[in-house]
């Protein structure tokens, strides 16, 4: 069906009025509060959710805060500083007061509809508050924002179109929100598994470095940059620190060509290493490059010795260690080294028997594989379920909102 007549069956006829928020919704003011006020009253139980910039949220007991300051409305919060977006909610609440927020006291404005139109728009918003040092909008920037009415002349109608066009797109958050709490569930049990299976508080083990089941270490290189000897047309994979994210690699972002790799530190890394980012932010992360690659001088990579350990078990290992590995790190950027990361242990079950060490190793390596493709891939288990039903929802939004829109929000 087009998306122009999908617009006309749904209107039937029906015309589109443009109003500002300000003549349709009511809006509200937050409390005044502190950071350290939100950390000291905050209590898991407690009934009354407070919001702040971003993603950060308290509860408090009502008697906390002021009972004026308290909304009891289903409402769009507008989060107006940094991360500038929208968000619903339908229970008391209320939020720091460099914030706003809306309801309805109109019976022909459905609160909702209104807030999926916003959610649309957003980044109108943040093009607006990006013009600022730091991305703010203000109260004028939403309350003349106009927003499509359909069918004014019939109340009745009107919100029954508005209605329908929120009950097809909640149906879609709402079947996004379940897969997300399912992910989150199947990450907890996947943690509790890994926790399990790499205690080896009881049974036949052995420590060692990762030094003595390491055949090779590759350090890497990065051709000089604004060289398009280097880089123009280059065929060879170049692995960034960036990409390394706990996961298979079979592409980079980046490629090479044969000079940089001749006249640089650069070097060919064979399939199957466990790689480890060295440097700054990222240092401690872990990958396993599925493809031949080269890296940047901020990778080091572990070429497993394959009668001693797995790769991916070692894999896992290194991944389950990723905070004690980066709290080794020295220096201001807490830099890692090869002598550190080849220093740190693991455990090897059943060393002394190597066929039934990794016999034990692939059985582990089994379970864990499993839960990190149905949490972590991008390509198939929940992750890229949730990602095709964003993309629903985010398409039918566009569809079911595509009023013509008046200049100030072109």
């Amino acid at each position: 069906m087009s998306e122009l007549s999908f617009m006309e069956k749904l209107l039937d006829g029906a015309g589109v009025e443009f109003k500002a928020l300000e003549e349709v919704l009511v809006r509200t003011k937050g409390t005044k509060i502190t950071a350290g006020q939100m950390k000291e009253l905050h209590k898991d139980s407690a009934p009354l959710k407070i919001f702040a910039g971003g993603k950060t949220v308290a509860f408090f007991d009502f008697e906390d805060i002021p009972a004026k300051d308290v909304n009891s409305e289903p409402s769009i919060i507008v989060k107006s500083r940094g991360v500038i977006e929208f968000e619903y909610y339908d229970k008391p609440f209320s939020h720091k007061n460099e914030m706003w927020s809306y309801h309805s006291k109109n019976d022909e404005i459905n609160i909702k509809y209104v807030y999926h139109f916003l959610k649309l728009n957003q980044p109108y918003f943040q093009k607006i508050g990006n013009k600022m040092q730091m991305p703010q909008i203000s109260t004028p920037d939403t309350d003349k924002f106009k927003i499509p009415i359909p069918c004014p002349e019939n109340p009745e109608k009107s919100l029954k179109i508005q209605a329908e066009i929120v009950r097809i797109l909640d149906a879609f958050t709402e079947l996004t929100a379940e897969l997300t709490a399912e992910l989150t569930a199947r990450k907890k049990q996947y943690n509790y598994y890994r926790d399990q299976l790499l205690s080896f508080e009881d049974g036949n083990v052995e420590w060692k470095t990762l030094g003595d089941v390491t055949k090779k270490w590759y350090s890497g290189g990065t051709p000089t940059a604004g060289r398009p000897e280097y880089y123009d047309e280059g065929e060879i994979p170049c692995l960034r620190t960036q990409e390394v994210k706990f996961s298979d690699i079979s592409n980079t972002e980046i490629k090479i060509t044969e000079a940089a790799l001749k006249k640089s530190a650069a070097k060919w890394i064979p399939a199957n290493c466990v790689i480890v980012a060295i440097s700054g932010a990222t240092a401690g992360r872990s990958a396993i490059n599925k493809i031949p690659l080269t890296t940047n001088q901020h990778c080091g990579c572990l070429e497993i010795d394959s009668a001693k350990a797995l790769y991916r078990y070692v894999f896992h290992w290194v991944s389950f260690n990723y905070e004690n590995i980066k709290s080794l790190g020295q220096g201001a950027r807490g830099d890692l080294n090869s002598s550190i990361i080849k220093n740190f242990t693991l455990p090897i079950p059943y060393a002394e028997y190597p066929e039934k060490s990794l016999a034990e190793q692939a059985r582990i390596v089994e379970i864990l594989d499993k839960f990190d493709t149905l949490t972590n891939s991008i390509t198939e288990g929940l992750p890229r379920e949730i990602e095709l039903r964003q993309k629903q929802y985010e398409y039918y939004r566009d569809l079911l909102l595509s009023f013509p829109k008046p200049e100030a929000t072109a």
